[in-house]
């Protein structure tokens, strides 16, 4: 039967009026008063949230629960829907609506890690004294796994615990026996992402629509974190050695989030809701963004209920350092981690025609390639409206760079891509070099191609040997791995730094681990250089960010949950914080460049799982002084409320806690003009030898007298916990519009066993009034 001309213009327009309607549709998190009058005429929460729905969307519209993508109950009462902006303002006036905030997409932020940190199977330790994290079960937020990974095999591994109840979903290339004794668990949450990315690339790689891994980055953190015991581990030679997670005896439980447009708020939050259910000890999110208020962060409001729950949450600081307050996932109830180096170097030396030698680093297997060790013509290409410098597709021409070795300014693509344009274009070889923003930062990949990366100074070098021939050359020096040679830890550049931008009473981010060239495990789908055009295939490859500093302090927070199963996340966050070390393995500062590394950058210093699992003291928090700590720095009675879904007065929680400051393991003190003094308050519970004394050592920031008292602990017993009082006298004056810093420590060790020490980072800040 044939369409009429009328008809079909009929059937244009409507199809229209449907396009422009989709196009209008955004996904919005709807949060409710948990405790709504509106909610008791209905059966189930679920009716109660397409209630909303059925008030808010046209009435032309037969079916407006179909715009529903999830309905939150653990991490937060409410819902996600897909809405026009005047459904929202018709939300905003329904009673028992607290907040609608807009879908955020954030984005993604071993076998020797565990190693440097100390961690080991023969002599006295965290391993042993906590079981290698038996019974501890680690959730991860991330791109999903690749079950068939060795790191995830369960041999030894005991069955879930009893308490254990999540499942493992169905999906594209997984089923329920994909999970195992080890990987007790998988999930995947789309709606957000789906209706957000109604087009895909055609670069794209095949996502699968399951919790199977299409990208690599949620095997790699969740085997640093739980991986299993895997020998010969390594890639293509490199970095060989036997593999393993921080938390080997723990089980893993996959909750995949992140797709290949990014990681959307609606199915994070519906990740942390089921995850709160399902009986996670551990939460494990290496992603984010930039700062936002706690009040309008969906990660602080779903881990705030998970802490409620004796959940332990551990997040990726950001990948955005050296900028300064650009560190992420700092609610107080969070441990946000920062990345720092390694001492394992995989040198991959340039050697000049002149004869010089420049520095670089590569996981290019060049010793077992002969003819990536001959000498080549160099060539630096400058075409500015091409982008020829980065070495963007298409910006090369064959003629230019037919066998020849490239030199690629570092910076708008990926550093392994630039490799494989170079390759595509006929290309030998390629310099891979750092600029201006990246400094000396030496973050190394599995090259499709000869190819190695070069620090800013080397760079300079490489520029000035250019400008003095007309036919420079060179060859590269593949040294393989070397181990034990080079100080660390020191701050990765990238790692986001603070003053925290949500909360600068709170020193953030709380403490550094390894996030520079970590091996660990990797998906069958990919090459190791993570690019679709990379046909090689290994079980291991290298990543760098915080968010593989992330799952090392995850995987540890596991161990100090097996040995201490009682212990709150603050009690365990306190155990990471206060025990963290300030040195390098040489003794000497970590550094941050070419300077020691300030508490904005490496937090309280570097993660050191043997004193943390015996911290000697802790200071733990109760969930009510989050509520009063929220308060204190300046929250509403509503900002409160969409947090902790607690109805309090501010005004009532001032006035009967006057001086009140967090427990929190750091101190964090703000001068602004008029004042000179402040004081705060500290309780410290013992959890180590029963009769235990302890002083105090002070080292007093610049431009501050520092007063404690009193300036010895006494306990009788474990679990006993005493109070101190610290008075800080600034003597120094504020400048005009100017921030200015300094630092110092306070430190409780027993005076039996100096051994035991309690280090509390001290951060002051004088800022003049804008």
């Amino acid at each position: 039967m044939g369409y009429s001309t009328q008809s079909f213009s009929f059937l244009c327009l409507l199809l229209c009026f449907v396009c422009i309607q989709a196009q209008d549709l955004q996904t919005y998190i709807i949060q409710l008063h948990p405790h709504g009058a509106t909610k008791t005429p209905f059966s189930s929460k679920l009716q109660w949230h397409f209630s909303f729905l059925a008030k808010a969307v046209s009435s032309g519209e037969q079916d407006s629960s179909s715009r529903l993508l999830y309905s939150y109950h653990s991490a937060m009462e409410g819902f996600a829907a897909r809405l026009t902006e005047d459904e929202v303002e018709l939300l905003r006036e329904c009673k028992d609506v607290l907040s609608i905030r807009a879908e955020r997409r954030l984005e993604i932020q071993t076998t020797y890690s565990y190693k440097f940190l100390g961690l080991s199977t023969t002599r006295e330790g965290a391993w042993l004294k906590s079981g290698f994290g038996r019974g501890a079960i680690i959730g991860v937020l991330d791109t999903g796994v690749w079950p068939e990974s060795p790191s995830f095999d369960d041999h030894g591994m005991p069955p879930a615990p009893q308490k254990w109840r999540g499942v493992c979903q169905g999906g594209q290339h997984f089923n329920s026996s994909s999970c195992n004794r080890k990987l007790i668990g998988a999930r995947f949450f789309r709606k957000g992402h789906r209706v957000a990315s109604m087009t895909s690339s055609p670069d794209a790689l095949e996502e699968y629509v399951s919790p199977r891994d299409s990208h690599g980055h949620g095997t790699h953190t969740a085997s640093t974190a739980g991986g299993a015991t895997v020998p010969l581990a390594g890639v293509l030679g490199n970095g060989a050695g036997e593999a393993r997670g921080m938390a080997p005896g723990a089980h893993i439980a996959i909750y995949k989030v992140c797709w290949f447009s990014g990681c959307y708020s609606s199915d994070i939050l519906a990740a942390m809701d089921v995850a709160i259910r399902d009986g996670v000890d551990i939460l494990s999110l290496s992603l984010g963004g930039f700062p936002i208020p706690l009040y309008d962060d969906t990660i602080a409001i779903g881990s705030y209920r998970a802490m409620e729950h004796g959940i332990s949450v551990i997040c990726a600081a950001g990948n955005n350092g050296p900028i300064q307050s650009s560190v992420a996932n700092g609610a107080p109830w969070i441990a946000t981690i920062g990345a720092s180096t390694l001492d394992r170097r995989f040198p991959a030396s340039v050697q000049l025609g002149n004869g010089k030698f420049l520095y670089g680093e590569s996981l290019y297997p060049g010793k077992k390639v002969p003819s990536s060790r001959k000498s080549l013509e160099i060539v630096y290409i400058r075409d500015k409206d091409k982008g020829s410098e980065f070495c963007l597709r298409g910006s090369l021409s064959k003629a230019q760079v037919r066998g020849k070795m490239v030199v690629c300014d570092r910076g708008v693509n990926g550093r392994a891509e630039k490799g494989q344009v170079v390759k595509e274009a006929g290309g030998a070889a390629m310099i891979l070099a750092n600029t201006a923003i990246n400094l000396e930062e030496d973050s190394v990949d599995v090259h499709v191609l000869p190819a190695t990366l070069i620090g800013f100074d080397e760079s300079i070098q490489l520029q000035n040997y250019l400008n003095s021939t007309k036919r420079p050359t060179a060859r590269f020096l593949f040294g393989g791995t070397v181990i034990g040679k080079y100080r660390a830890p020191a701050v990765a550049q990238f790692s986001s730094r603070g003053p925290s931008y949500t909360d600068p009473s709170i020193l953030k981010p709380d403490l550094s681990a390894p996030g520079v060239n970590i091996i660990a495990a990797w998906p069958q789908n990919l090459g190791p250089s993570g690019l679709p055009e990379d046909s090689r295939r290994v079980n291991f490859t290298v990543m760098s960010g915080t968010s593989m500093a992330c799952p090392h302090v995850s995987g540890i927070a596991a161990l100090l949950h097996s040995a201490h199963p009682k212990w709150t996340p603050a009690a365990i966050r306190s155990a990471l914080v206060t025990t963290a070390d300030t040195a390098d393995h040489l003794g000497k500062p970590i550094m941050d460049g070419d300077a020691p590394a300030k508490f904005f950058a490496a937090g309280a210093g570097h993660v050191n799982p043997g004193r943390a699992i015996d911290p000697g003291l802790i200071y733990d928090i109760q969930v009510d002084e989050y509520i009063t700590h929220l308060c204190t720095i300046g929250y509403r009675n509503s900002d409160v409320f969409s947090i902790t879904h607690r109805n309090v007065s501010c005004h009532d929680i001032l006035q009967k806690n006057r001086g009140f400051s967090l427990n929190y393991p750091s101190i964090s003190i703000t001068f602004r003009e008029g004042m000179t003094r402040e004081m705060i308050k500290r309780r410290v519970t013992n959890v180590g030898n029963p009769n235990s004394t302890y002083s105090v050592d002070v080292v007093a920031p610049e431009g501050v007298k520092v007063r404690v008292k009193p300036r010895r602990l006494i306990f009788k017993h474990v679990n006993q916990s005493l109070s101190y009082r610290v008075w800080f006298i600034s003597r120094k004056k504020i400048e005009s519009k100017r921030m200015s810093f300094a630092e110092g420590q306070l430190t409780w060790f027993d005076v039996r066993n100096k051994a035991t020490k309690v280090r509390s980072p001290i951060s002051v800040t004088w800022a003049s009034m804008k």
